[in-house]
């Protein structure tokens, strides 16, 4: 029987994830749901698993962590949200990467890649990979991530911490800058600022809507079944796209 285990720290991806495995490979047994990396270390030595999804950014120890004491004895999938991590795990041979959010037709392809690994006895060594990895988060902490929002709130500069901006909303040629208590804009496009926020902290729900995860009350449900997202403090019902709408499963 082939074995894995799972670490996540956030309980509706880790849901998503072990359901999607029960669909996609109803054979496989997941020896271990894994809160913490630490709790990932401890079910790499106690399981001896097969397999190991594991998320990039842990609480207790981080993916890559794990992944080195996995490395030679464990076929790994990265479980990021960030593309360069992704691209980096594709070209170095790990056994495969999923991109938060996960998508069906995606997982389904990483479930045959890694049975033809399994197959095949292919290397299970991470060592380049591991390499590729550690130079890449030290030149994104070196490049250091936005800490502060330039924006216009009517004839006024405004500077905001990132700290406490709740989203950012594309709408027309500019984009929203909302706090608790204040609503700027700016010109920079979404897609060029996406680049400058921690994708842990901001998540992309929608082509034109980036949003502080922890700003989330709740996601319900329009008359027409659409997904939206409540945020504290605000009365705004931000959309949710079909492509980001399994962040919120389970929750």
């Amino acid at each position: 029987m082939t074995t894995a285990i799972v670490a996540e720290d956030e309980p509706a991806q880790m849901n998503e994830l072990v359901r999607l495995l029960r669909e996609h490979w109803p054979e496989l047994h997941v020896a271990a749901q894994c809160e913490d990396g630490l709790s990932a270390l401890e079910a790499l030595d106690e399981h001896k698993p097969d397999v190991a999804f594991l998320d990039i950014r842990m609480p207790g120890a981080s993916g890559i962590e794990v992944a080195r004491a996995a490395s030679g004895k464990v076929h790994v999938v990265f479980v990021t949200a960030y593309d360069d991590h992704a691209i980096a795990a594709f070209d170095t041979g790990a056994a495969d990467y999923l991109l938060k959010p996960v998508t069906t037709e995606r997982f389904a392809q990483m479930v045959e890649r890694l049975r033809s690994r399994l197959a095949s006895h292919a290397s299970t060594d991470l060592t380049r990979l591991l390499a590729v990895l550690d130079t890449e988060l030290l030149e994104r902490k070196n490049r250091g991530a936005l800490k502060w929002v330039t924006a216009s709130v009517g004839d006024t500069v405004k500077m905001f911490p990132i700290d406490e901006v709740l989203f950012f909303q594309a709408e027309d040629k500019y984009v929203r800058v909302v706090t608790q208590g204040d609503d700027a804009v700016i010109r920079t496009p979404l897609k060029d600022l996406v680049k400058q926020l921690d994708p842990e902290t901001f998540w992309q729900i929608h082509r034109s809507v980036i949003v502080r995860a922890s700003a989330i009350d709740r996601v319900q449900k329009d008359a027409l079944g659409h997904f939206q997202a409540r945020i504290k403090a605000r009365s705004e019902l931000l959309p949710i796209s079909a492509a980001y709408s399994s962040r919120f499963r389970g929750m």
